[in-house]
């Protein structure tokens, strides 16, 4: 087992049920392929335009007091005068701004020119704000306002006007970075501002009660100047809190700079108003001079009775430029595919290595197709197995691998479709002569392809033999055969299942009968088993018997207890053993009993469980793979006793695999814009939730509350004691210390060596048993035993340490106006062995080791204030060996020295939150490869640490980060945390490989995940998943399951609705549905005038004597003290496919039929669901997908469709329809003007509402604008990010949709800008050059959109694994394709760096 090698293929074999069942069974299936809604939506007309149909007509608002139109204009108004919106009208998420709406409505109802709103109400509307997000407000960092188009002119500042009256008004200034809105003042009005994404300078002031200066107390001077005292001068980002700015005070007069692009949202009351005298005005500043000298804190403000211009916009406009992006598409897997089908065992690597062969991608490997048959075999004079693959796109390829230099070699390739045929309906199946003399392939009903060897085992030319079985349910090959011969289990048309034997004449190109065939099987039969000689024969698998028959007329059978098996391995060479595993993942022991060459009877012994087996390898000793597509896949040992619960089987690894993922739904629990997805996955007893994560967690221990915490270091209590004793806690004044006592709890201790009185710069641990503190006077060195001062080095006078670094023998010091010291630890002293003056400040040391001795280095860093720049010196003579300027304005803050996997690099952490990276030659201090990615805003510390033997290190900031090497290429986690002050690793005896991470006002130890870039969770249920939805203010998150019950007699389903704590995941509630009612669909919503919030679950009857259910339910819940209270029950006539919350009103698909229902209060103040409209038209209605009054609805067979809601008429009409006949699986709503869909045969694809078309019958169209092929089942398309969105990074910008597919592949859809996208495409072009798929099989015909129809190029799509596989190639294929783009290699890698961001 030592030796074994995993190799695993990137697509797999399809399920061997129908893709795409009748209608009813979809209810049955357990890979439901229905759809749920989006989130809960809430509109009023009185606050957002919207469109009517047809035309550009924007309703006007119907209940406010008072327009635009009614006020006389001001210059701010005039700026803000609102366009009309267009056809292209859009409804951001209009829950979060109908709130706002109505939160300001109350706070501002009293307001009047100096009006103050009361302090809860003041609290209550910036809580509000607080919280809110951009995809809140319907705005997106991508969109054009936010970039400075006009390179020559300033950037110009664009306002999204949402609603003015008397009152109160509100919009959005967009900023792109660097923009400016200049000073200006706010009379007699208050001003709430949030900052919703990106960084800006605010600089604000109040006017001026008093002079500071007393010999002049003038408050305004003779040309009409006045003093103003400054109230902020700060930087503010997404994560700040609201300010309020008062009439009187708060900073009423601000300006604004834009350090990113950004957005800020202002509620303002009463609005400017030029009549009363309250216009806008803008001010000059001059600074203020007194007797003794400037007051930076006042200045002289003048009225320069200018305009300052801004982009007036409707939002609806402004949100509508960012929709051009949707055209383009760039698609990219997060999580690969898990779910295993194929399993081999054989010698592929070598003549004495055992392998295991894996068709799931679980590396890279790119096969450019979904594997249908994946098999080894072992060719006439050959030392090792070869490798057959074939795909269900007809292609198959012979791989071989060449051992010296370690790459797959393609030893045949071919195309074995054929122009006329039946494609089966049971899957492809592919099989090898045993005597390698030939291949057959079963593709199409009544055809058996052959694949000829010839002496040489080269392939000859294929053909076909008419079969006449149409229903073929397997094939395979017998052993021992003096002719190739095969055995066919086949079903007739009175459904009796019978085997037949053929041999393959391959000089007459024929079937011959062959010598036996055995009639009227069990009627579950389903799986052939090849026996090797010299006992030869086959072994059929049914539901109730198994059979064993062979030439010899020998039959022997064995009754079994109903199952389905479907997976077998084969234990010994001779075949006397097999391993069976059935759908309820019992493994069996199948024995063959025999004398001689007579099979003589059959036995079979129950082994234990595992997961639902679809494959099983049985490698050596006992060992045993277990690859499953409905759990997870195993490592498993059989052992010769019996556990206490009767079970041989030991589990000795798990492989994660997210597949079948169901459905999902994307939670924000820390409301960062970061999701994490929580999948339903498995089925049967395999059945789970997964919490899928991008970053790594910290788990917390322990924790104290201490304030002001300024360093943190861990010491040992001797040098080469394996763990951590001491924590060094250090304040602006003082320095603790925590030592772990003997019950392992950290307990406050003394250092009596160790200046306790003032702020520590540096701890370490040092050779001889002796510790470092360095502190701005001096380095101290106190001895681990007796903890008393050994030595010291004082700084001289007039001079105090800034920054330190030291390492176990050596010290570096800072000491201000340029000086570097540089100590060393010689014989128990501190001895300064060089002492150089620099030409500018220094801002930050590092010495940390690198080289083959980890007590000593020979390079220092050093970071530069003035010129920005890091400098690598060598030691001990300090001489300088590199210097890198960094550029821009931002001081380095930390440098560290690390080598990662092997690799030294240097890292400079910026002020701003950047990161500067170099590859580092440790011999010549070189730097070369310099990269630069942003982390967070905020400066950055960056400290080493160890997880499970291997060196990372940990960023921290406002977002903190992890920094590792996976194949030689550093790679960036976020941890879920929200801010890192300070980290230092603390590896206890009690917690091992511990973090101590010091926050605002806290202190925690803390373990850390697995440094890998997803983190799964898993919730075991027992049971299939099949709908989720999470409400967030109930905390909860509700879902359909059901349980699959069997006993002697019968099979049985029981459905349920389920509630848990969306952060610990425990069981709140349950509900249990009537029998033969399965859950459908479940959305969380809120109704009109109803503060509520309630799950709705759509069910549907499934009755066995229905083809299709006629009958189903809308149950309506509400969350009480943790439990699900059923508030409304609505019969429906129909399965309830899907449900939306749809304008404070609820959205159903229920059968062929769109319903709208409203939300009504009876006399006795309860409420009921009552019918309002609906639409006619579908075959089924399986997905609905809403936007402002818009539709989209996917259709079993008619692909999708664009239906509008319209107030007036009270009803739901279709606007337009894609003609083509695609059988979807999910859709989503990109935009207003692009939609998304997925169909049955693994293709995604968009289309287009054509609002601007001439004639009816164009606008009536859906127009296909991109087509791709995925390669995957995608069962929900959903809105959402898994990755931290950084304003500053561009690719933070960029808006992504999530899907999740059968074969457990979570993926990213982003929509780019054109300009980028031109690029990409053509780097993908150049990338196909250099990156050959296994078997030579062709990328552009693998991503061609394809299904029965037709097959046609993918378009506006772009494959983003291929493009970041970019990164994985050798620097020297790197330049080639650098090269032939026309872009510096650097260049493109960061731009393609950049990308993987995205996920």
């Amino acid at each position: 087992m030592d030796d074994a090698f995993s190799f695993s293929f990137s697509l797999i074999f399809p399920i061997s049920t129908p893709l795409f069942p009748p209608p009813f069974s979809l209810l049955k299936s357990s890979l439901s392929f229905f759809s749920s809604p989006a989130a809960a939506r809430k509109i009023d007309l009185s606050l957002m335009p919207v469109q009517l149909g047809g035309g550009g007509k924007v309703a006007e608002p119907k209940d406010l007091a008072a327009t635009d139109k009614d006020r006389p204009s001001s210059k701010k108004n005039r700026r803000r005068q609102k366009k009309p919106a267009t056809s292209a009208a859009i409804s951001p998420p209009v829950a979060a701004m109908q709130t706002l709406f109505d939160t300001s409505r109350e706070v501002f109802q009293d307001s009047l020119p100096g009006f103050v709103p009361p302090p809860q109400a003041v609290a209550r509307l910036a809580a509000l704000l607080n919280d809110l997000k951009p995809h809140d407000v319907g705005i997106e960092p991508s969109m054009s306002c936010f970039k400075n188009v006009d390179s020559k002119g300033p950037p110009r500042v664009t306002y999204l006007h949402f609603y003015d009256c008397p009152k109160f008004s509100f919009g959005i200034f967009c900023l792109p970075k660097s923009a400016v809105i200049p000073l200006h003042n706010h009379p007699g009005m208050t001003v709430f501002c949030k900052i919703l994404f990106g960084s800006m300078h605010l600089k604000s002031y109040d006017w001026a009660k008093s002079a500071p200066d007393s010999d002049n107390n003038a408050l305004e001077t003779s040309d009409g100047a006045r003093l103003a005292k400054v109230n902020t001068d700060a930087v503010f980002d997404a994560s700040s809190e609201t300010t309020v700015l008062y009439p009187e005070n708060g900073g009423n007069l601000h300006c604004f700079t834009a350090r990113t692009a950004c957005a800020v949202l202002d509620v303002m009351g009463p609005p400017y108003n030029r009549a009363d005298g309250r216009d806008c005005s803008y001010y000059d500043e001059s600074p203020y001079l007194s007797s003794s000298g400037g007051d930076a804190r006042y200045s002289w403000l003048k009225e320069n009775h200018s305009t300052f211009e801004m982009k007036a916009a409707a939002a609806a406009a402004a949100a509508a430029a960012a929709a051009e992006m949707s055209v383009w598409n760039y698609v990219v897997t997060a999580h690969k595919p898990t779910s295993v089908t194929h399993s081999c065992v054989g010698n592929f690597t070598g003549p004495n290595q055992l392998n295991l062969i894996v068709a799931s991608p679980m590396i890279d490997v790119p096969i450019y197709g979904r594997i249908a048959t994946l098999e080894l075999f072992r060719p006439h004079n050959e030392t090792q197995d070869f490798l057959f693959i074939a795909t269900e796109r007809y292609k198959f390829c012979v791989l071989q691998w060449d051992g010296e230099k370690s790459e797959l070699l393609t030893r045949a390739m071919g195309d074995v479709s054929d122009r006329i045929g039946r494609p089966t309906d049971n899957g492809q199946i592919g099989i090898i002569d045993p005597d390698c003399r030939l291949i057959g392939l079963h593709l199409y009903d009544g055809l058996f392809k052959v694949i000829p060897f010839d002496n040489k085992g080269q392939l000859k030319e294929a053909f076909n033999i008419r079969l006449e079985e149409l229903q073929v349910l397997d094939i395979k090959f017998l052993y021992g055969c003096v002719k190739p011969t095969i055995v066919v289990l086949y079903q007739d048309n009175k459904d009796a299942r019978h085997v037949k034997t053929y041999e393959v004449a391959l000089k007459d190109k024929d079937f011959v009968e062959g010598p036996w065939s055995q009639n009227n099987l069990d009627n579950g039969a389903g799986l052939l088993i090849p026996v090797p000689a010299p006992l030869g024969g086959v072994i059929i698998i049914g539901e109730e018997t198994i059979v064993y028959c062979n030439a010899n007329s020998t039959f022997r059978a064995i009754p079994i207890k109903q199952s389905i098996i479907r997976a077998y391995g084969r234990v010994d060479p001779d075949g006397s053993r097999y391993l069976l595993g059935d759908n309820a993942g019992i493994l069996h022991l199948l024995v063959l009993t025999h004398e001689r060459e007579r099979v003589t009877g059959l036995k079979i012994e129950y082994l234990g469980e595992t997961s639902i087996a679809s494959s099983i390898s049985y490698l050596d000793n006992g060992v045993v793979y277990v690859g499953s597509r409905f759990g997870d896949s195993q490592l498993v040992k059989l052992n010769l006793q019996a556990d206490p619960n009767g079970s041989y089987v030991e589990v000795l690894e798990r492989y994660v695999n997210l597949g079948p993922i169901v459905d999902f739904c994307v939670v924000d629990l820390d409301r960062q814009g970061q999701g994490q997805v929580v999948t339903c996955s498995g089925a049967f007893k395999d059945g789970s939730l997964r919490v899928v994560r991008n970053g790594i967690g910290i788990n917390e221990q322990a924790s104290v509350e201490l304030q002001g915490i300024k360093g943190l270091w861990s010491l040992k209590s001797s040098f080469n004691d394996p763990y951590d004793m001491y924590l060094v806690v250090s304040f602006i004044s003082e320095t603790r210390f925590l030592a772990m006592n003997m019950e392992d709890e950290l307990e406050e201790t003394e250092i009596e060596g160790f200046d306790a009185q003032t702020q520590t710069l540096f701890c370490q641990n040092a050779i001889n048993d002796l510790l470092i503190q360095v502190t701005a006077n001096s380095v101290r060195l106190v001895s681990c035993t007796s903890r008393e001062l050994v030595d010291q080095w004082n700084a001289p006078e007039g001079f105090s340490v800034n920054v330190a670094s030291a390492n176990a023998s050596q010290v570096l010091l800072a000491t201000g106006g340029g000086h570097l010291v540089y100590l060393e630890i010689k014989d128990s002293k501190l001895v300064e062995v060089k002492h150089i003056q620099l030409e500018h400040e220094i801002s930050c040391v590092d010495l940390n080791p690198i080289g083959e001795n980890p007590q000593y280095s020979s390079l220092a860093a050093v970071g530069m204030w003035t010129d920005i720049s890091v400098r690598i010196l060598s030691l001990p003579d300090l001489e300088l060996i590199r210097k890198e300027n960094l550029g821009g304005e931002i001081v380095p803050r930390s440098v560290l020295l690390c080598t990662l996997e092997g690799v030294s690099y240097l890292l400079c952490a910026l002020g701003d939150g950047h990161l500067f990276s170099f590859l580092l030659n440790a011999s010549t201090g070189e730097l070369t490869d310099r990269k630069k990615v942003s982390l967070g805003t905020q400066p950055i510390s960056l400290r080493t640490f160890s997880s499970k033997g291997t060196t990372h290190v940990f960023a921290s900031s406002d977002r903190p980060t992890v920094i590792y090497s996976s194949n030689k290429k550093l790679l960036y986690s976020n941890v879920n945390l929200k801010e890192v002050n300070h980290m230092c690793p603390f590896n206890t005896a009690a917690i091992p490989d511990s973090l101590a991470i010091a926050k605002e006002g806290e202190l925690s130890i803390g373990t850390i995940d697995d440094i890998q870039k997803l983190h799964i969770r898993t919730i075991p249920l027992n049971e299939q998943a099949r709908r989720i939805c999470h409400q967030e203010q109930s905390r909860t998150l509700a879902f359909c399951s059901f349980k699959h019950n069997q006993t002697s007699i019968e099979e049985s389903e029981t459905h349920f609705v389920r509630l848990l704590d969306h952060q610990t995941f425990e069981f709140l509630s349950i509900y249990q549905l009537d029998q033969y009612e399965h859950g459908c669909s479940i959305i969380s919503c809120s109704f009109s005038d109803d503060n509520n919030v309630y799950y709705c679950v759509g069910t549907a009857y499934v009755l066995p004597e229905e083809n299709e259910p006629s009958k189903g339910r809308i149950l309506v819940f509400a969350v009480e003290d943790g439990r699900l209270q059923l508030i409304v029950e609505k019969e429906t006539k129909g399965a309830v496919y899907s449900l939306n919350a749809f304008n404070g009103k609820l959205l159903a698909a229920i059968n062929q039929k769109i319903q709208l229902y409203k939300w009504t209060l009876r006399e006795d103040g309860s409420h009921e669901l009552q019918s309002e409209c609906g639409h006619h038209g579908h075959i089924l209605a399986l997905y609905t997908q809403t936007r402002g009054d818009f539709i989209v609805v996917g259709d079993l067979m008619k692909s999708i469709s664009l239906l509008v809601y319209k107030h007036e008429e009270s009803a739901i009409e279709e606007l337009a329809r894609d003609y083509n006949a695609n059988w979807m699986s999910a859709v989503e709503m990109l935009d207003d003007e692009i939609y998304i869909g997925a169909e049955n045969n693994y293709n995604i694809f968009t289309v287009r509402k054509n609002s601007d078309a001439a004639t009816d019958e164009e606008r009536g169209r859906l127009e296909v604008v991109g087509e791709y092929h995925l390669g995957e089942f995608v069962n929900r398309l959903r809105h959402g990010s898994l990755v931290m969105r950084l304003p500053d990074s561009e690719m933070g910008q960029i808006p992504t949709v999530i899907f999740g597919t059968i074969n457990g592949v979570i993926g990213i859809i982003a929509s780019l800008p054109h300009e980028q996208y031109v690029f990409l495409e053509k780097l993908q072009s150049t990338l196909v050059k250099f990156i050959k798929g296994v078997g030579n099989l062709s990328h552009e015909q693998w991503r061609s959109f394809h299904n029965d129809k037709k097959t046609s190029e993918a378009r506006n799509f772009l494959d983003g694994d291929l493009i970041e596989s970019f990164l994985d190639l050798s620097r020297n294929k790197m330049e080639e394709v650098a090269k032939g783009m026309g872009v510096p290699v650097e260049e493109l890698s960061k731009r393609v760096e950049e990308l993987t961001r995205l996920h």
